[in-house]
This record gives structure tokens, C-alpha cells and sequence, in this order.
């Protein structure tokens, strides 16, 4: 309510604010002085005269500060605000109270005097108020009237109408009410208060009117967006901000009232009749939402309008036909209502009304597209299922194929014909431009559902549901084969300009090469059912990935290599269980997989091909072992045969570090080999180790005469001599240590002669633990044999020996410094 004063007020309050001004700098000057007084006055000498006629000079030194104006705490705008609030609330509490209780203690002309006199009063006071420039009084005076106003219409009910219906009267009280302060409220343009109220007001005469007659839901859902496109066209044609500002408001929420009616209204519609009369109301608040996008300034709010008003278009279209079809057929309906939105496109409304209509079909089409995913799920993860019963027998159609443990969705059987519409869709809108790769992308994914899950929608037999997953996988294996490798450029001016695409970078081709996996993956699953299916499926699979990964000799090389090295070992784990064979000696048939793998590694130019069949052999190796491992004498020769295949890897020179593993795997074969004959000698597993590792290590120093004897002999020597010096110690027989010192004394003669020291510390080390061992029962004889305070003595006699050698060493070190001083 605070208004800017006309200049002539203005003026006078700025004269007085500078006179207050004023007033604070000439206290501030007078301070200042005082101030400077007291400070000479402490810098002077003490007075001549007695402490008497001193303290009586001190009150004048130490006066009491003159007194600081206080700041006030509101403003006068504020404080004028509050009053002009508190005094308008009061006199309409005070009306209300009059008219509530104190109407009955006067007679017609008293009341109608009362009435009129005070509301004459109330309505009248803000002209020469506003004359006056007391705006803000005049907008409080304004309000009353307006209170009084609507008291006045209650007093008239119950005095000369009461027979009238409350509902209706209040319907036409309000509307009268609505007129009656916008009239008011342009005639004294100057208040803000009459037309915001008035618009308010505007919104209840319809729904007011709606419920008086005992209308039903279509004419009260009619009421409300009527009342909407009222206050829409008053929200982009009034001037008035406030004015503006309420009819949005309105528009809003009568306009979304309305809409959730109608839209329930359609939704329970079971006819024709009261679906289209559902569709005439969306059809009203869609063209409420359309006009106020057309007429809008603002882009962001006009794509929002036009949004809504295509999504209640389809809605209201698509009831129509949803009570006329079955219901398996009411999402395709929606779907070819937002479809035929795209007709919009190239005419000639606004640009931001057409993204609008645009993004409204293509959030249609994505909510069909989300109803169908359910479907495609089941379909694609369904088979699953068989993973617990492999072989049990082939099902009788598609559908009991892919609903092992899944429910089938209920009224989806039109799912195909929505996927396979929305691809259409996209394949057509985006024929060119920069999305055009991902946009074919997304559609051969819609394709691809489409397809996937036709056999179970029509309940084909089960080769068909086979087949066509397996002509799917084809299909999409050889349009990633063929496809071109760069990403597409669709004109010159899209065209990159610096080096072409990697290859990689195509997504038409990972969108294929990804389905193809995939695909894949559901018809193996699908074909466990049966033995027959499943080693016919593994076989093709095989084959169709090696055909392609030998043709072609791009980016989906690694991928299809890997992929029918799989599928080979998966081949040959069924075969396998279809020969009844034992998991250890499916564990041998693997292994061609992982060798097969040595040999095409070998035979590829390109890295990452080579690793991916690398990464697939070692795999297909570790799951042969795993088959293998509760057999000990088949699981040694399964990992034997895998030493022979990582050493004839080890041949290539990019691969020589895979030696290594090869060695590591005979051992490993030897140890289990030993371990299934229950040999209990460590020399049994450590001389097969020593052997080869000292044999290296000799060719080594022929080759290196400078590498070290503990790099080229040590670890060979300390796999054997450790673990039988261990076992020497806990033996109590003589032929162990006997054959270990043997080796120690010859090991230690070997390194004394060649003057290596590893040789000489672990064969000499070996060989004094040994005769150690041997002497310990003699040495324990003999120690019970001394008395107790020998070793007491022999302990002092060694520490006073150290003692002495100490201070030797300090009185040499003290003769040096004194011969060095006397140096110096």
C-alpha cells in the first residue's frame, strides 16, 4: 500500500529530512567541542587552590554527554501502512458484527439507511482522498466499501429474499459483484484494489451457477473451463498487471481442475456417447492451452502451452476410440493420436507452438513405447527359466517358451504393432540432419523388440520361435559386418573436416553388433528346452560368428572371434552331457577351444582381435580345469596340455613372458600328478623344479657372465634344499639327511671351486644344519652331563671378554685424538 507522494508532498518530506540533518551535525559539532575541552583539560597543570576548589571544578570537566537522538525503528511508510490495515480490518470486523447481530434492533429503514449510508460512504470517501493525494488511505477506505458491498448482498438475501436458493443467489450476487467493482475500479483508475477483486471474483459465478441447478459432472467440468478461457483471454489482453497476475492464477487452477475432471470423465466413458462428450471438454481446455501458447510472448511458456494442449488433444482423441475398440487396441489408438501430430510440422504456426505440438507426439509415442518394454522384458529374460530344467522337453508353442517362470502381460498382444510403429516413425522423421545416426539407431532397436517378440504375441510353434530369433541374429551380425565403419555425415556442411571416424565410433554399427549378442543370448537360452535345439543352436552360433570374424576386418572382428570361441566351449559342454561323458572328460574336448584360440591368435595382425580370442582361450582354459578339478590324474594332464599351449604361445615374441606361465603350469601338473599317487616326498615335488630352474640358470651365465649366482642358481637350489632340510630335521632316519648333506657338500664344493656365492652360503648353510642335526642327541648327552653352573660362567666369561675388546678399542681411539692434537 505504500505509494510514491505527488511532487509537491515529496518536496516538503525531503525539507524535512534535511532539517533533521541539520539538527544532528550542529549535536555532533557541540560533542566534538566538549570533547577537545576535556582533553586540554587533562593535558593542564593541576590548579594552585585546594582539593576542595578542585572537586568542585570536576563536575565541570566531567559533564554528562549531551543526549544521542534515537534512530526510529519503522519507517513512516511503514508505520502509515499498518495503521491504514488496522483501522480498514477494524471497521470491517465492525460491520460484519453489526450486520450479524445488531440487524435485528432496527426496522427496514433503518437498516436500509445504515447500509446504504455507510456503503455510500465507504465507496465514495476515496475520491477526495485521492484529490488530497492520500492514496494509500483512499485504497483502504476502497476495501471497506468493497466488504460492504458483499455484506450488503448477504443482508438482502436474508431480509428480501430469503426464499431464494443460497447457491444461486450467491451465483448472480457475485457476477453483479464482479461488474459492480470493475466499473468501480475504472472509473477511479487510480486504486489497485477493485479490479484484482473483481477478477477474483469473476471465478465462481459459473461453478456457483453449475451446482445451484444440480448440473453433472460434464456441465461442472464445462463451468470450470469456461471460467478458464475467461481469465486466459484476460490474462493476454488486460494491461494491469495485478489483473494479469490473478487471471493466470485462475486460469491455472480452474484450467487444471477442469482437465483432471475431464480427463476422468474420458477415462470412465463406457460409450461412445460419454466419450465424446469426455472429448469435447479436452477438446475446450486443448484449445484453451493452444490459444494461450498462440497468443503468448514468451517462447518457454508457449512450448509448455502447446505441450499440454497436444497431450490433451490425444487424449481426447484417443477416448473416442478407446470406447470403441477392444481394449487390447486402446494403446495403439493414443499412439496414432500423437502420431498424427507430426502433421504439424512445415506449417505455418509459430515456431515455438509446433516444438511443442512436436515433443508432445514424441512423449506419446515414448509412453507407448514404455508400455510395451514389459513385454519385451519377459520375452528377452523369460527363458531364463531353463536354466533349471535343461532338456526337459521342447514346449508346445513361443509363448510357453518365454514364460517359464514370468507371467505373460495381459492385453500386450498389439505390443509388435506399437514397436514397430514408433520405428516407422523415427525412420521417417529424422531422414536427415545430425541426430539421423542415432535416430536409425534407436529405430532398428524398436525393429528389433518388434520382431523379438512377434512369435510369442502369435503363439507360433516352438522351430519358429527358434527360427526367428535365429534369423534375427543373422540379420543384424551382417548389417554390422556391412555397415559403413565411419560415423555418416548427412550433408557437406554436417561433413567432420578433420581425419575420418574411428571405426568404432558408428552407432549404427554397435547398435547392430550389440542386438546380434543379445539376440543370441535369448536363443540359446531358448533352445535348452531341448538337446536336440540347444546342440544345433551352439553349432550355427559357432559357425555364424567364425564366418563373420574371417571375412571381415573391421572393429566387429574381436567381437564375433570371442563370440564363437564361446559358443564352441559352450558346444562343447554339450556335446559332451549329450554323450553322457563325466565333467572330467568333458574337461579334455574345452581344451580344442583355448588351443584353437593359441593357433588364430598366432595368425591375427590386429591387437585387439588377438586379445579378445586371447582373453576367450584363457576362459574357455579355466573353465576345463574347473570341470577337471575333482579328478586329480585328469586334472593334471588338463593342466599339463595347458603348459603345452601357453608355451607354444610363449614362441611369439610379444608373448614371451607367457614361459613363465607355462612352467608353472607343468609343475602344477606334476604336483597334482604326484599328489593322485599319494607321494609324500617333497624332493618328489621340488626336484622337478630345480632341475629345469638350474639348467636356466646355467644358460643364463654362459649367455650373461655377469649376472649374479643368487638370480641364476638361488632359486632353483632353495626350492629343493629348504623343504628337505625342513623334512631331514623331523626325520628320524639316516638317509635322507645322509642324501641331503651329500648334495649340500657337493653344491658347496661346485660353488668353492667356481667362487659363486649362492652355491657356497646354501650348500655350506645346508650342510652345517645337517651335521647339526645329526650331532644334536650327542650334544643334549653331553650337556646333561655338565653341571648347571658351567654355562652361567661361560656366559660371563664371554661378555667380560667383549667388555675388554671394548675398552681396547676406546684407549686406541683416545691415543689417535691425542696424537692428532699434538699434530695440530
Amino acid at each position: 500500500m505504500t505509494n510514491i507522494p505527488p511532487p509537491a508532498e515529496e518536496l516538503r518530506i525531503l525539507d524535512h529530512e534535511l532539517r533533521q540533518l541539520d539538527a544532528r551535525r550542529a549535536q555532533l559539532l557541540a560533542r566534538r567541542s566538549w570533547l577537545l575541552g576535556v582533553l586540554r583539560s587533562a593535558k593542564a597543570p593541576a590548579p594552585a587552590w585546594g582539593p576542595a576548589q578542585a572537586s568542585a571544578q570536576t563536575p565541570a570537566i566531567w559533564a554528562a554527554p549531551a543526549p544521542h537522538p534515537r534512530r526510529p525503528e519503522a519507517t513512516a511508510p511503514g508505520v502509515q501502512n499498518v495503521l491504514l490495515v488496522l483501522g480498514g480490518v477494524l471497521l470491517t470486523v465492525a460491520a460484519i458484527a453489526f450486520t450479524l447481530v445488531s440487524w435485528g434492533h432496527l426496522g427496514i429503514a433503518g437498516r436500509a439507511a445504515v447500509l446504504g449510508a455507510v456503503t455510500f460512504a465507504a465507496l465514495a470517501a476515496p475520491v477526495p482522498l485521492l484529490k488530497r493525494g492520500l492514496r494509500s488511505t483512499a485504497e483502504s477506505v476502497a476495501g471497506l466499501g468493497l466488504v460492504l458491498t458483499v455484506l450488503d448482498a448477504y443482508a438482502l438475501h436474508e431480509v428480501a429474499l430469503p426464499e431464494v436458493d443460497g447457491t444461486g443467489y450467491a451465483a448472480a450476487a457475485t457476477a453483479l459483484l464482479a461488474v459492480l467493482w470493475a466499473a468501480y475500479g475504472r472509473s477511479l483508475g487510480a486504486l489497485r484494489l477493485p479490479l484484482p477483486a473483481a477478477m477474483a471474483t469473476a471465478q465462481l459465478p459459473l461453478l456457483l451457477w453449475a451446482v445451484a441447478v444440480d448440473a453433472g459432472h460434464h456441465t461442472i467440468t464445462a463451468a470450470l473451463l469456461v471460467t478458464a478461457a475467461f481469465d486466459t483471454v484476460v490474462a493476454l489482453s488486460v494491461s494491469v498487471r495485478s489483473v494479469r497476475v490473478v487471471a493466470a492464477v485462475g486460469a491455472y487452477g480452474t484450467g487444471a481442475w477442469g482437465l483432471l475432471a475431464a480427463g476422468w470423465l474420458s477415462w470412465e466413458a463406457t460409450g461412445p456417447s460419454a466419450a465424446t462428450r469426455a472429448a469435447a471438454l479436452l477438446a475446450l481446455a486443448a484449445a484453451i492451452a493452444l490459444g494461450a501458447a498462440w497468443r503468448t510472448p514468451a517462447a518457454q511458456a508457449s512450448s509448455g502451452l502447446s505441450l499440454t494442449g497436444g497431450l490433451i488433444t490425444v487424449a481426447a482423441a484417443g477416448g473416442v476410440l478407446r470406447s470403441v475398440l477392444p481394449d487390447v487396441w486402446t494403446v495403439p489408438g493414443y499412439l496414432l493420436c500423437g502420431i498424427a501430430l507430426l502433421a504439424v510440422r512445415g506449417t505455418w504456426l509459430p515456431e515455438s507452438v509446433r516444438r511443442g505440438l512436436l515433443w508432445s507426439s514424441a512423449g506419446v509415442q515414448a509412453l507407448a513405447v514404455a508400455w510395451a518394454l514389459p513385454l519385451v522384458t519377459v520375452v528377452l529374460v523369460g527363458p531364463a527359466g531353463w536354466v533349471d530344467s535343461v532338456w526337459s522337453g521342447a514346449p508346445s508353442d513361443a509363448r510357453d517358451a518365454v514364460t517359464v517362470s514370468t507371467p505373460w502381460p495381459s492385453n500386450t498382444e498389439t505390443a509388435p504393432l506399437v514397436l514397430a510403429a514408433v520405428a516407422a516413425v523415427m525412420v521417417l522423421t529424422f531422414r536427415g540432419g545430425p541426430h539421423r545416426s542415432l535416430a536409425l539407431s534407436g529405430a532398428l532397436g524398436l525393429a528389433w523388440a518388434a520382431v523379438l517378440v512377434l512369435p510369442a504375441t502369435l503363439e507360433l510353434p516352438y522351430p519358429a520361435g527358434l527360427l526367428v530369433p535365429g534369423v534375427i541374429t543373422a540379420a543384424a551380425l551382417t548389417a554390422a559386418a556391412y555397415s559403413r565403419h565411419a560415423r555418416p555425415a548427412d550433408d557437406e556442411s554436417a561433413r567432420p573436416t578433420g581425419p575420418p571416424a574411428h571405426p568404432g565410433h558408428s552407432p549404427i554399427t554397435l547398435t547392430t553388433l550389440g542386438l546380434a549378442l543379445l539376440t543370441s543370448l535369448h536363443l540359446v537360452a531358448l533352445s535348452l528346452a531341448s538337446e536336440a535345439a540347444t546342440l544345433a543352436v551352439l553349432g550355427g552360433l559357432t559357425a555364424l560368428f567364425a564366418a563373420v570374424a574371417v571375412r571381415r576386418k573391421h572393429e566387429i572382428r574381436a567381437v564375433s572371434a570371442a563370440a564363437s570361441l564361446a559358443y564352441a566351449a559352450a558346444l562343447a559342454c554339450a556335446t559332451g552331457a549329450s554323450l553322457d561323458w563325466q565333467p572330467h572328460h568333458i574337461a579334455l574336448l574345452v581344451l580344442v577351444v583355448p588351443a584353437s584360440a593359441a593357433l588364430l591368435a598366432a595368425r591375427l595382425k590386429d591387437a585387439t582381435p588377438t586379445l579378445s580370442v586371447e582373453i576367450t582361450g584363457v576362459v574357455a582354459a579355466l573353465l576345463a580345469i574347473d570341470l577337471a578339478a575333482m579328478e586329480p590324474s585328469v586334472l593334471a594332464l588338463v593342466l599339463a596340455l595347458c603348459g603345452v599351449i601357453a608355451a607354444g604361445t610363449a614362441i611369439r615374441p610379444d608373448r614371451r613372458r607367457l614361459g613363465y606361465v607355462a612352467a608353472a603350469l607343468f609343475v602344477l601338473a606334476t604336483w597334482v600328478r604326484l599328489a593322485s599317487w599319494e607321494v609324500g616326498s617333497p624332493e618328489a615335488y621340488t626336484l622337478p623344479v630345480t632341475v629345469p630352474a638350474l639348467i636356466v640358470g646355467f644358460v643364463r651365465r654362459r649367455r650373461d657372465p655377469e649376472a649374479s649366482s643368487w638370480t641364476a642358481y638361488g632359486p632353483g637350489l632353495s626350492v629343493t634344499l629348504l623343504p628337505s632340510l625342513l623334512a631331514a630335521w623331523g626325520d628320524l632316519d639316516w638317509p635322507r639327511p645322509l642324501l641331503l648333506g651329500t648334495a649340500a657338500l657337493l653344491v658347496t664344493l661346485v660353488g668353492a671351486r667356481q667362487r659363486l656365492q649362492a652355491l657356497l652360503v646354501l650348500g655350506g648353510g645346508t650342510l652345517a644344519l645337517v651335521a647339526l642335526h645329526e650331532l644334536a642327541p650327542y650334544i643334549a648327552q653331553a650337556l646333561g652331563a655338565v653341571p648347571r653352573w658351567v654355562p652361567p660362567a661361560l656366559a660371563g666369561l664371554l661378555l667380560l671378554a667383549l667388555g675388554a675388546t671394548y675398552e681396547q678399542r676406546l684407549r686406541d681411539a683416545r691415543r689417535v685424538r691425542e696424537v692428532l692434537g699434538r699434530m695440530h
